[in-house]
């Protein structure tokens, strides 16, 4: 984390939020406070690819695994991808 900047504005630092965490950190995000932008770490790796280069359909059913544990503010402003379209679940 100590080198890593944004690969979109190259905002540094990141925030990190971890998921699962053994030996390395298993599962996690990478948070950039100024663009907003979220980056996966998924299987230890940390994927900062460019906004063109990302799947929305794995990159949402990861925000959708991990949503209570990523920052309300990044589930419905994040980019590329958030839940903001997506209708809440009703509580019974």
């Amino acid at each position: 984390m100590d080198i890593l900047a944004c690969p979109i504005d190259k905002h540094y630092p990141l925030q990190l939020h971890v998921f699962e965490e053994k030996e390395e950190i298993v599962e996690g995000i990478i948070i950039c406070p100024k663009c907003l932008r979220w980056y996966p770490i998924r299987d230890e790796i940390p994927e900062m690819l460019p906004d063109e280069l990302r799947e929305e359909k794995d990159e949402l059913h990861f925000f959708r695994k991990w949503k209570d544990k990523i920052p309300q503010r990044i589930t419905s402003e994040g980019k590329p991808f958030n839940l903001k379209k997506e209708p809440e679940k009703k509580k019974d």
